[in-house]
């Protein structure tokens, strides 16, 4: 396993990152069980992943609670990253970026976790109608607290990242050192102004769905429907656009002598100034798939033969639309 900088930090983080949505998650009915979700975080622990990400929402505290069962004597080891921002709850305040919530997250989050920091705790998602100085100033407690190491983002636009870093800057607050955003070989929009942002100001770029919710595994090529999606997002459409991608793609990764999902993970961790994929296992032998895509080196002549299936900074797949205007709302 290789390991890099996260950002400007200095922390070093496996170039795999540990998903850990479906434990416990219970549209997935293999997650649901927790010897089972143990037995694959062991192994990524095995295969020398340090970074695991996991989020407050997931289950509702199960994936957190089950991936604090992980770290029992292995703490020290692992870079852990959580996230909060979605509703926890019926009540109009247990949702959302205020310091309220953040406040009360973390906490509840460092008793689900059973440690006494995050290492990076991130914000799940923007909330415009919350001034972002209201944000930044409880992270920035949180962090002289002790509670919090590293604070970053996930899936916000390129403007909202950059409105967050002056604001800091202005304030001499601690800033954000990291963005999560969805990037895949089926979605490149963040090419065009996120990407070139975080490579200017060195924040490290996290990506998640790096296989488009199973899509880049070939599997819907084979009209299945036991991919994670199957069950809790049904209505995901599969295009005749979208196959014919994903068909060019799997000539390509024949031609390499490699799976599409090793591809398409190397794809993205071949990009310029991503830091660490995050990804996620069901079956313990999909390993031997990851750790071959932190080994993959594509060549300028394959990375040119992709751009010409899918062109830089576009997409195909309407499978995730962030929701950045002043009227977004949590998730």
């Amino acid at each position: 396993m290789k390991y890099v900088p996260l950002g400007r930090t200095g922390v070093m983080v496996s170039r795999l990152c540990m998903g850990t949505m479906t434990f416990g998650w219970e549209p997935d009915d293999w997650g649901s069980t927790k010897p089972q979700a143990l037995k694959i975080g062991k192994k990524a622990l095995d295969v020398g992943i340090n970074f695991f990400d996991t989020a407050n929402v997931y289950a509702r505290g199960v994936g957190e609670k089950i991936t604090g069962e992980l770290l029992k004597g292995v703490r020290h080891r692992i870079v852990l990253a959580t996230k909060a921002h979605a509703p926890m709850g019926d009540d109009p305040n247990d949702r959302g970026n205020s310091r309220r919530h953040i406040m009360e997250q973390c906490e509840a989050s460092l008793r689900r976790l059973k440690t006494d920091w995050i290492d990076l705790y991130q914000i799940h998602r923007p909330q415009p109608s919350i001034p972002i100085d209201e944000t930044l100033r409880a992270l920035d407690d949180l962090i002289r607290q002790g509670k919090v190491r590293y604070i970053g983002t996930s899936t916000y636009a390129a403007w909202q990242v950059c409105e967050a870093h002056y604001i800091a800057r202005e304030l001499g607050l601690n800033r954000f050192v990291s963005e999560q955003p969805p990037y895949n070989l089926l979605d490149r929009r963040v090419e065009r102004e996120l990407l070139p942002f975080c490579r200017t100001y060195n924040y490290a770029v996290i990506p998640w769905s790096p296989l488009a919710g199973g899509q880049l595994t070939g599997k819907y090529l084979r009209r299945t429907r036991d991919g994670r999606y199957s069950k809790s997002d049904p209505n995901m459409k599969i295009t005749p656009q979208t196959t014919r991608v994903v068909k060019r793609l799997q000539k390509v990764a024949d031609s390499l002598g490699v799976s599409l999902t090793t591809l398409s993970l190397g794809w993205v961790l071949n990009q310029p100034g991503v830091t660490s994929v995050i990804t996620g296992a069901r079956k313990l032998n999909q390993f031997g798939d990851l750790v071959k895509a932190t080994e993959l080196e594509l060549s300028p002549a394959v990375l040119k033969r992709i751009d010409k299936i899918i062109a830089p900074g576009s997409h195909v797949s309407d499978y995730y639309t962030a929701n950045f205007g002043p009227n977004a709302l949590p998730f």
